[in-house]
């Protein structure tokens, strides 16, 4: 279930969406230069290990500053390649505007990051033994995910569904949309749980974490002077269609 685009336009032009895709793309860019060497060293230092914070012996083996809590930071800027890169961004593209539209440039910059720290923080608290660094936007763009399907429950998402190679362009209501995707995140995290502590792969627990603090903290960071009437192109079902793709 791929996300295309959505129903909802922009009401101005989306100044802080654009400015953290640019840093993600100048940071991935920086990455490509790099060997595999110099690239996995980057992934230890500047993305989150949980064990760097559970186990500070062992991060001070290592040679880890155990004070240094950046990578909480650091690590949302970070792309293991190039389907990952672009994912992120491209979900970030579809939704961010509308969120920063709601909340103002700033107040959306400053949402975006407290939800990927939260996002960092349960992923940590969620798997404290594990080694392997965590890095990635996908928790901060769950935050913008869980605004976006509070604050534009009306809207409708253009999905491509695969169909073993037929594609199938579905529009689903954005409540049912953000439903599918959560329990599918919470199901896959819970039965990540089960299984070794090493984790790679998704972290689906960054996922749900953001996901929840967007939904809690949009409220609390919309602009008062950006309350809007009901959009003139939130549109049913029957005329998702007459949305231009």
């Amino acid at each position: 279930m791929f996300p295309i685009r959505d129903t909802i336009p922009s009401h101005a032009p989306p100044l802080m969406t654009w400015a953290i895709i640019g840093a993600n793309t100048a940071v991935f860019l920086f990455e490509l230069s790099l060997s595999p060497q110099q690239l996995e060293a980057v992934f230890y230092w500047f993305g989150l290990v949980p064990a760097r914070y559970s186990h500070p012996e062992w991060a001070m083996l290592l040679g880890f500053p155990v004070d240094n809590y950046w990578p909480f930071l650091t690590s949302m800027f970070l792309h293991s390649g190039w389907m990952h890169f672009i994912g992120n961004m491209w979900t970030l593209w579809i939704f961010g505007d509308n969120v920063e539209d709601r909340m103002g440039p700033v107040r959306f910059l400053f949402f975006y990051l407290l939800c990927g720290l939260i996002a960092a923080a349960v992923h940590w608290f969620t798997n404290l033994h594990s080694t392997v660094p965590t890095i990635g936007a996908s928790g901060a763009i769950s935050g913008v995910l869980g605004a976006y399907f509070l604050l534009f429950p009306r809207a409708y998402i253009i999905t491509l569904i695969p169909i073993f190679f037929y594609p199938l362009f579905v529009a689903i209501p954005a409540v049912t949309f953000a439903l599918i995707w959560f329990f599918s995140q919470l199901f896959s995290g819970a039965a990540a749980l089960l299984g070794p502590g090493q984790v790679g792969g998704i972290a689906w627990w960054a996922h749900i974490g953001g996901f929840i603090a967007g939904v809690l903290l949009c409220k609390l960071f919309v602009h008062p002077g950006r309350k809007h009437a009901p959009y003139k192109d939130e549109v049913d079902y029957d005329n998702a269609w007459d949305i231009k793709l």
